[in-house]
């Protein structure tokens, strides 16, 4: 975690460091008797009169998840049932027949959601290089919506944020940034003067593989009382044990992402060295590789399921290792090498990781 990120303020007009934000952010008042967490509340009706009056309306275990991811995020938040549905209700704002720019290479949740809006005449989609800067402020001149991912999903493409938000903003278009595989411990797009950050929380800030979930967050007050009033028409929220995990994985974000990442970075030295390994792409930050395998895509699915420790699976961000080769979907892009095996590197000792890896990867030579 960068030592200079910018500090948060607390309660009590103290700065406080995004460790500390992850720890003690919603959290109730430190008050005789009062519980240390918010408790999981299951209600779907409350008396009339208050704030809450509806369960589709609010939770008080979204809104602690949401004040605290909001604060490490440096705006407000909202929490969605999943990542997919927090992009939904993202592109349900763009107006019909609008543009919206995209990465070529992104999750493929968006892009199938861009591909499904626009053969039905809601909207125009462009997929552009991201790392092709002067094409993306191109791009941007006759656009509502920029979408970006950085690092992009499997490619690990890291956008120029500042530089195509500025283009953006002069063509009168909003931006979001997918900040899921950065996490707002590497990058805070929002001081980029980006509109919305997006996460599919199901990944690093739950960490656990056990939660479905997604937020968004903003600085924008009226753009936050749209999306709000989206999900409250739409009734894509959580559940609120849902939240609570979330909220319970985020305590410990800044120590997962930081062994993780050390991981990862070990992990990057030793893979750019063995002879079965064509292609290492790392982005310098995260947890998240992808590698290209020298013999092709056969030696791609051999690798995913030679090993012990590293699961074959398709989600990422958990304290355990995963890996899997991503055009075994065939919704991935054709421009996705055919061997590219994306991995997840998980909170284990560096050594076993590779002590697993390494023979399955001598087997493929």
């Amino acid at each position: 975690m960068p030592d200079d990120m910018p500090a948060e303020e607390s309660p009590t007009t103290r700065t406080l460091r995004p460790a500390t934000v992850a720890v003690t952010a919603g959290r109730p008042p430190h008050t005789t008797d009062q519980p240390l967490n918010v408790p999981v509340t299951f209600a779907s009706t409350y008396v009339a009169g208050g704030d809450l009056e509806y369960g589709r309306y609010d939770n008080p275990s979204w809104a602690a998840f949401e004040e605290a991811l909001g604060r490490l995020e440096g705006g407000r938040c909202l929490s969605f049932a999943s990542g997919l549905a927090a992009v939904s209700t993202v592109l349900d704002l763009v107006g019909h027949g609008a543009k919206v720019v995209a990465p070529r290479h992104a999750y493929n949740g968006v892009i199938g959601q861009l591909g499904d809006l626009e053969m039905r005449g809601r909207l125009t989609a462009q997929l552009v290089d991201v790392t092709d800067t002067d094409a993306m402020v191109a791009a941007c001149e006759d656009a509502a919506l920029v979408w970006l991912e950085s690092p992009t999903n499997p490619a690990l493409e890291v956008a120029d944020i500042p530089a195509i938000t500025r283009a953006a903003h002069e063509a009168g278009a909003y931006v979001v940034v997918d900040n899921t595989f950065a996490t707002p411990l590497l990058q805070r797009p929002l001081d980029d003067d980006v509109d919305l950050v997006l996460h599919s929380a199901t990944k690093f800030i739950a960490g656990h593989s056990d939660v479905l979930m997604g937020a968004v967050a903003t600085r924008d007050d009226e753009l936050y009382g749209v999306l709000k009033g989206r999900r409250d028409l739409t009734g894509a929220v959580p559940g609120p044990m849902e939240a609570f995990l979330a909220l319970r994985g985020l305590r410990t974000l800044h120590l997962r992402v930081e062994r993780a990442e050390a991981n990862a970075q070990e992990l990057v030295r030793r893979l750019s060295e063995h002879p079965a390994v064509g292609e290492v792409r790392y982005p310098g930050f995260g947890a998240i590789i992808s590698i290209v395998l020298a013999q092709g895509a056969m030696a791609a699915d051999l690798l995913t399921h030679k090993t012990s420790l590293w699961v074959h699976a398709t989600s990422l961000g958990g304290v355990e290792s995963t890996f899997e080769r991503r055009r075994r979907w065939k919704v991935e892009p054709a421009t996705i090498p055919d061997a590219l095996v994306r991995m997840s590197v998980g909170v284990e000792d560096v050594e076993d990781l590779w002590d697993d890896l390494r023979p399955a990867l001598d087997g493929l030579v």
